[in-house]
């Protein structure tokens, strides 16, 4: 009972940071409460975000405010089509030291060495350099020269994208997008929203953003989510959702149809963990069936692959999962 109620209290101080700091977040970004909203719960899950919307939609002044929010070191990286993996994880250089005259190599760390990383425009750069952030998103390291060097914890990799702009891009290989817990897309604001837009950008007075949450707090609310309950009935449907997106073990006959390649393990662990972070931002300390079904959607995006008939027609993992989440039934009772 103690150990309850001292989980209980935590929770409540991590909630009500929460608060404030999508406060601080809506001081410069108007609307966009369900991107914020998702960005947050990869924060609390522990995993790594890709941001896609057309030019203009704040998508890198969004991540910028979120760590002006948070006390931890920010980094941000163009992204082009000249930039080294080098350029990312850092390179060794001669030093000489200048009592005994010795030269030795020392490596000099690069801008993937902080907390929050804004990789901006990702796909602007060859796979080759992409691949650079493979291990510091999974490992949560860097090796180099046979060296391994740890990344310093609560680590976040969010990088942006924009959908519309081909030339000079290169696709992000499915290895490295299913390393992205979740692949969240920005639609355009409502017409009261970009009003309030076009009036608070265009005046003289610029809104300040104060830090409110500390990077210790991050890792105690990655932790606490952990915490969070959800039923095996509750599991059992997230299982059977991941599988029925595979065409060769699905009953549903849209995705037998249309679907290439089908999600991974992986798909449902980052379902599961984003639905406990959900239920946790919301103030909750279980996982509900809604939990699930909104966070399946940035989940699966990226993790299913449509086939040549389905671009031609253009059906969309979106559509796959809409139909997941009208035809798998969960166990009666499930709320």
């Amino acid at each position: 009972m103690e150990k309850l109620n001292a989980i209980e209290q935590s929770a409540e101080e991590i909630v009500a940071q929460l608060g404030l700091l999508k406060k601080e977040i809506a001081k410069v970004i108007v609307g966009q409460e369900e991107t914020i909203d998702q960005l947050l719960i990869t924060f609390l899950a522990g995993g790594h975000a890709l941001l896609e919307g057309v030019p203009g939609l704040a998508k890198t002044l969004m991540i910028r405010t979120l760590s002006e929010a948070i006390d931890l070191r920010f980094r941000r990286i163009q992204f082009t089509p000249d930039l080294m993996p080098t350029d990312i994880i850092g390179t060794e250089i001669l030093e000489e030291d200048r009592t005994t005259g010795n030269r030795l190599f020392k490596f000099n760390k690069g801008p993937i060495f902080a907390n929050i990383i804004l990789a901006d425009e990702i796909n602007r750069t060859s796979p080759k350099t992409q691949s650079a952030l493979l291990e510091a998103m999974q490992e949560f390291s860097v090796t180099y020269a046979g060296t391994t060097y740890p990344l310093e914890r609560p680590f976040f990799i969010l990088a942006t994208q924009n959908p519309i702009e081909q030339a000079g891009t290169f696709p992000l290989p499915e290895a490295q997008l299913d390393r992205f817990l979740l692949y969240i897309k920005i639609g355009y604001p409502t017409e009261e929203e970009e009003q309030l837009i076009l009036e608070s950008t265009t005046g003289k007075a610029k809104a300040s953003v104060q830090r409110v949450m500390q990077g210790s707090k991050v890792l105690e609310a990655q932790r606490l989510v952990r915490e969070i309950h959800i039923s095996r009935d509750l599991i059992n449907y997230v299982s059977k959702m991941v599988r029925a997106t595979r065409p060769a073990d699905s009953e549903v006959a849209f995705v037998r149809e249309w679907v290439r390649w089908g999600a991974g393990p992986r798909a449902g662990q980052a379902m599961i963990l984003t639905a406990k972070a959900r239920a946790l931002l919301m103030g909750r300390f279980a996982v509900t069936l809604e939990d699930i079904q909104r966070v399946a959607f940035p989940v699966l995006r990226h993790r299913i692959l449509m086939n040549f008939k389905a671009e031609a027609e253009g059906i969309t993992s979106e559509k796959v999962t809409e139909e997941l989440v009208a035809k798998i039934q969960p166990a009666k009772g499930i709320a």
